[in-house]
């Protein structure tokens, strides 16, 4: 059978795009279409290399590994390797699921002569055949990824957190952040974002209503009326989200947090509550914000136990 390493190329090369083109766009990087057709264009020379046998060495495992780790980075260039390997993960479930549209293709249309080797596919099928195969797993694995993303929005984001600061206790439902990754600078303390709507029970009214002056520093005045348990709770958080850059967030160390979790209760100290005084939501859906990483290390703090 004839081999023409140019149909080859063009097929591996746009394929390749495809596959990267739907990791950035389900992992939600800055998509660049030139780094997108330079490592393209590496994986489809590499499929060229798989049908010249003096070139053995290029088709083993090791290789392909390397390989898909120099296409990711090329495509995206991630800051950290922890961020390589999310992006490579998306790409192989990606290029496995494009794969098996492929194959769907190939088993109802059945070419006749069809040549596999070191896991390059070539033959007389047209190249329309594989580009309508990488459009469908496109389609396929964006809606995957959108129902599952969905999904764990509603049922696994949000929590029900208890707050305790000199005897009183408030109860609000907070939003698993991602993106809140707040701390004291100076201590490392987490800090969860509560509205101020919430927390008017809980500390002086000198403080809810003078929130700005004080950040701002135009009303010290008001501090020498806060009652001193208070004083030494109170923290200044620097902040760059919330729709404000270089912002600064009152907050202050409550004497504990009780999260809720769907099938456990878990209790922290010494963690800060940012007062937020805007709405985080039009609709009141929640009222806080909780980072991913203080429920993902419920477990390893010393100072969190289960709550009967």
């Amino acid at each position: 059978m004839t081999i023409y390493l140019d149909v080859i190329l063009l097929e591996n090369l746009c394929m390749n795009y495809i596959i990267l083109f739907a990791t950035g766009l389900i992992h939600k990087v800055k998509i660049k279409a030139w780094k997108l057709f330079v490592a393209s264009l590496i994986g489809g020379i590499y499929s060229i290399l798989s049908f010249a046998p003096v070139l053995e060495i290029y088709t083993n495992f090791l290789f392909k590994v390397i390989l898909s780790v120099v296409m990711v980075y090329i495509s995206f260039h991630p800051q950290n390797v922890k961020q390589l390997f999310k992006e490579l993960i998306i790409f192989y479930l990606v290029s496995f699921a494009f794969g098996g549209c492929a194959f769907a293709l190939l088993y109802f249309i059945r070419p006749q002569d069809i040549l596999a080797r070191n896991g390059v596919l070539t033959g007389t099928y047209p190249i329309k055949i594989a580009l309508l195969g990488g459009i469908v797993g496109f389609v396929i694995v964006n809606i995957a990824f959108k129902v599952v993303k969905g999904k764990l929005s509603k049922k696994d984001m949000f929590c029900n957190i208890s707050i305790f600061i000199n005897g009183k206790e408030k109860e609000i439902k907070a939003f698993i952040d991602t993106g809140n990754l707040l701390k004291d600078p100076i201590s490392g303390i987490p800090v969860i974002v509560v509205e101020v709507s919430e927390l008017e029970e809980m500390i002086p009214k000198e403080i809810v209503e003078n929130l700005n002056e004080i950040l701002q520093g135009k009303d010290t005045k008001v501090l020498t009326e806060i009652p001193e348990d208070y004083k030494l709770k109170f923290r200044i958080i620097p902040f760059s989200s919330l729709g404000k850059q270089n912002g600064l967030l009152l907050g202050f160390i409550a004497d504990k947090v009780i999260i809720n979790l769907e099938e456990t209760k878990a209790e922290l100290s010494n963690i800060i509550i940012g007062i937020y005084e805007k709405n985080l939501t039009k609709n009141g859906l929640y009222t806080g914000l909780v980072g991913i990483d203080i429920i993902e290390r419920c477990g390893e703090y010393e100072h969190f136990a289960n709550v009967k």
